[in-house]
């Protein structure tokens, strides 16, 4: 795979405000430890009133969120500039994003990204992001001669955020932690065969649990690969098929030792963006319990 740079910047608009970004690799507030909430967090209040939504998460004292929701060229339903001017006007910021990079973005015939990849990139940049963050596989084939080319994609959609100042990264679910390719887990084959320096991992901590996999293990084998991280806590909430069922709860109330992970996070990991995500309420609201996960993070010094 290869790709010129006129390829993809298109227009002196990109280019200026590819020029405008800091670099990823320079970029003073690198080293921040910042709060993030997932949006997926509030889904249903995102999608009935997202001005309302995201006015409610600034006065619960968060400052950076992470999109779910990016189609269309479009944030939430908002164009770029729209959603740009939401969050500002809140005082919000949104260093990362989740939009699946499917193995359909690569178009073989011109040896480079699709025109809707590309775009999807930009959009990133225009709106403030630092990670383009895919947070999913496509396709059901897992085998070596399968997977290789596509790791290469990450790495080659690594290079094309690189120019824009940001950086492509991947998030787990459990499977990663259950299918193995010639013996090995595959998330492991994937960070084997992605280079850290242009392809970040978020580690989803409570989604490995459910698979049988423990964070602090991953953060001790791949020391600093770890630069994002989805913070769940995770309860039992019965069975399913003979197997323990989990769903995600307050950061305080779950199985996880969390204040154990954060250390080693924050310590070993090089763990950056600390991304609050909670899936399941116990009967609360899903604003009212990202407030709950905020103060306790803060509680605990983050």
């Amino acid at each position: 795979m290869s790709y010129s740079r006129r390829s993809f910047l298109k227009s002196s608009a990109m280019l200026a405000a590819a020029a405008a970004l800091p670099s990823y690799a320079g970029a003073a507030d690198n080293k921040l430890h910042r709060n993030v909430l997932q949006l997926y967090s509030v889904r249903d209040e995102m999608r009935t009133d997202p001005k309302a939504t995201l006015k409610r998460l600034a006065e619960l004292g968060y400052r950076h969120v992470e999109h779910a929701n990016y189609s269309d060229r479009k944030f939430y339903g908002f164009t770029v500039k729209e959603f740009k001017a939401i969050l500002n006007d809140n005082g919000l910021t949104m260093p990362s994003g989740h939009t699946t990079m499917a193995r359909q973005d690569w178009d073989a015939s011109k040896n480079d990204f699709t025109d809707k990849w590309k775009q999807t990139v930009e959009d990133a940049a225009a709106i403030g992001q630092r990670f383009v963050i895919s947070p999913s596989l496509s396709g059901a084939a897992m085998t070596a001669d399968e997977m290789k080319p596509y790791m290469e994609q990450f790495n080659r959609c690594g290079e094309l955020c690189k120019k824009y100042g940001m950086k492509f990264g991947y998030h787990n679910h459990d499977f990663e932690f259950e299918q193995r390719i010639d013996g090995i887990l595959l998330y492991d084959f994937m960070l084997q065969h992605t280079d850290p320096a242009l392809v970040a991992q978020q580690l989803d901590i409570g989604n490995m649990y459910m698979a049988g996999a423990n964070a602090l293990d991953y953060i001790k084998k791949y020391p600093g690969r770890f630069e994002l991280m989805h913070v769940k806590n995770m309860i039992k909430a019965g069975q399913e098929n003979g197997k323990p069922k989990y769903e995600s709860c307050q950061l305080d109330k779950g199985l996880l030792p969390l204040k154990q992970i954060l250390k080693a996070a924050k310590k070993t990991a090089g763990t950056s963006y600390f991304v609050i995500e909670q899936e399941e309420y116990q009967g609360l609201g899903q604003s009212e319990s990202a407030g709950i996960d905020l103060a306790v993070i803060k509680k605990w010094g983050y």
